[in-house]
């Protein structure tokens, strides 16, 4: 399955365009979270992503909440946070929001490592895990050169080995990436990214 996965849109016209036009290509689109920016402009950045052809599964960002994705997700998305979905064989699993609980403020849509590490619990088994929040030393330092990844994902990662594991939140490491065992984990960032699985 060729996948297609970008995070941390922010409404970006730019990467929304190149977006679109790469998925007429994929059998797969992903998204990591974090379509609008500070939970405004969601409803915009759907319409940025209408003709996308092929079936989509996000999670939310820290951006925007699981209950307002749902609301404003295209037809035929499916929007996972602490659960899975299998589309043509390949077992997938998400969990969004940022993780741990970020300095952002009443905005920002967070978990607690403990409320993560239970969602994350339910998954018993998955190819691909999408997370908005990148697992602790993989691609998780900012600028200010703090680690700011979650224990809970990296655990997850470790325990149920998924061949792909990907993110974003991020925006200093963008096109990083590293590995957990044998699970790849790749931080997105908002322009196509490529995947066969």
């Amino acid at each position: 399955m060729r996948v297609l996965a970008f995070s941390d849109l922010h409404l970006s016209r730019r990467h929304a365009r190149a977006l679109v036009e790469a998925s007429g290509e994929a059998d797969l689109v992903i998204g990591a979270g974090d379509f609008c920016h500070v939970r405004e402009g969601l409803d915009e950045a759907m319409s940025l992503l209408e003709g996308v052809p092929a079936p989509m599964v996000v999670v939310p960002g820290n951006s925007e909440t699981v209950e307002e994705l749902r609301a404003a997700a295209l037809p035929g998305t499916i929007v996972l946070h602490g659960d899975g979905v299998e589309v043509e064989g390949l077992r997938l699993f998400g969990l969004g929001g940022g993780i741990p609980v970020t300095p952002f403020g009443d905005w920002s849509f967070d978990l607690t490592e403990n409320q993560a590490a239970e969602m994350l619990d339910r998954c018993t088994g998955a190819d691909l895990l999408i997370t908005h929040s990148p697992p602790k030393g993989i691609a998780d330092v900012t600028s200010r050169g703090v680690s700011v990844g979650s224990t809970a994902i990296r655990d997850a990662i470790a325990r149920l080995q998924p061949a792909l594991a990907v993110c974003g939140h991020v925006h200093d490491c963008w096109g990083q990436e590293g590995r957990i065992g044998d699970s790849r984990v790749v931080n997105l960032g908002p322009g196509p990214n490529w995947f066969n699985l």
